[in-house]
């Protein structure tokens, strides 16, 4: 590994730390308390994100458990670059908040609503007086808007400012999202950091119990995570369990063991399908994006007791050295083991897999042999492979990785480990 390669590693290391994060939320609070300001949320929501209107609607119980202000901020639509496959998103975004809301026991049985409507519900929102009362009016809006927007018109005011003034005031609160470090709707912020909709929300309320921000009586978390992956038992003939997965991605990396400890427990194949990382497919991923999923994933592994943190970004050469190797190491199979190995290498050990000292590393503890693994290399097949294993996700109406089917069930993101678990138990796999 190079000198360059050694600072960035450590460097990265501390930048995701638990001990820098927890430091910031400290200082943070300092300031707060030194400038007399109350406990303030900031929410930026979407008018036709899924997931903001799932947030409307659990925001007034929210509120009510801590005593917190909240300042609302209504945004448009990330950019193309931060949702470059906008239509696939919608769509499946239709369907998790669905799925979320059947989990959480909220209400969502909902259908996109039009740009007639969103134009007004916006108007309505950006007019209403900055009080008390928002949270209350903004969960009754969300839901005429996307149950019944003929309803919006009992919102209407002489006071409504029009429709150029509020693009005018959600252009402003789309800067300030930017200045803050996001793009996404549906999404909270307190004291420099960010929770995303109600995979998140469980940080923030940990964050204000910490803080002794509970009003009196409050226990217990509002929307605990999703428990899954639990002990279930060998099942008699479980559905295969298919695995669409990056070396890049650092979600993957945290999905990785997790998803093969859950088929080795149920008894399911587990089908490996690897795929190149969007940046590598000439999609951009702006900073702003990059800078959030990476703290985000350090957020996570350390709730889920994973290593992570000092990295060697694997993006281009070392992605595809890692790649060419899968064909050989599932020969040998030891498939499993060189996914484990390469990711644990890259994203918790700072291991150049560009490198030939970096891939040696990574196949020794892979148990693979030099000779085959540097024969490997030579060999072009994985990418027709690769490129397969991205059709087969598209035409699953999926985009990102990691994401997982089961049947005939497909789904995004290692926050959904517990659909994957409900899945086989729906076949006969008991905790």
């Amino acid at each position: 590994m190079s000198l360059k390669s050694l600072l960035v590693a450590h460097t990265m290391e501390y930048f995701l730390s638990r001990k820098r994060l927890l430091t910031k939320r400290v200082k943070a609070e300092r300031l707060r308390g030194r400038e007399q300001r109350r406990h303030q949320l900031h929410y930026f929501h979407q008018l036709d994100d899924p997931y903001s209107a799932l947030m409307a609607q659990i925001l007034p119980a929210l509120l009510a458990r801590y005593d917190v202000d909240l300042q609302l901020h209504v945004v448009g639509a990330p950019t193309d670059s931060a949702a470059p496959e906008r239509a696939r998103l919608m769509a499946y975004s239709l369907k998790d908040a669905r799925l979320l809301a059947d989990y959480f026991g909220l209400d969502f049985g909902a259908v996109q609503p039009d740009a007639q409507a969103l134009a007004l519900a916006g108007r309505i929102l950006v007019g209403a007086p900055e009080d008390n009362a928002i949270p209350a009016l903004l969960a009754a809006v969300t839901q005429a808007l996307w149950r019944s927007p003929q309803q919006l018109q009992q919102f209407v005011t002489p006071e409504l400012p029009s429709q150029t003034a509020a693009e005018q005031v959600m252009a402003q609160a789309d800067s300030l999202r930017t200045r803050l470090g996001h793009y996404l709707g549906g999404m909270l912020f307190y004291e420099g950091e960010w929770y995303w909709s109600l995979d998140r929300l469980h940080y923030l309320e940990q964050r204000l119990h910490d803080l002794q921000a509970t009003r009196p009586g409050v226990q217990g978390l509002l929307f605990p995570p999703p428990q899954h992956e639990r002990a279930s038992a060998f099942c008699t003939s479980p559905p295969a369990i298919e695995f669409f997965f990056s070396l890049r991605s650092p979600y993957s990396a945290i999905a990785a063991a997790r998803v093969m400890e859950l088929a080795r427990i149920s008894g399911a194949e587990l089908k490996l399908r690897y795929v190149l990382p969007m940046v590598m497919r000439g999609l951009p991923v702006p900073l702003v994006k990059r800078l959030y999923i990476i703290a985000d994933v350090a957020r996570e592994a350390h709730r889920l007791a994973i290593p992570f943190g000092r990295l060697c970004d694997p993006v281009g050469l070392p992605t595809e050295r890692g790649l060419a190797v899968m064909p050989y190491a599932k020969e040998q199979g030891r498939e499993q083991q060189w996914v484990l190995a390469f990711l644990d290498a890259v994203w918790s050990q700072g291991i150049d897999a560009g490198t030939d000292a970096g891939l040696k590393h990574i196949a020794r503890q892979a148990g693979l042999d030099w000779p085959g693994v540097k024969a490997a290399l030579q060999q072009t097949e994985w990418r027709q492979i690769a490129e397969d294993n991205r059709a087969a996700m598209f035409a699953l109406g999926l985009w990102g990785v990691p994401s997982f089917r089961v049947g005939d069930v497909a789904v995004w993101g290692q926050d959904r480990l517990w659909v994957v678990e409900q899945q086989l138990q729906q076949v006969g796999c008991h905790a």
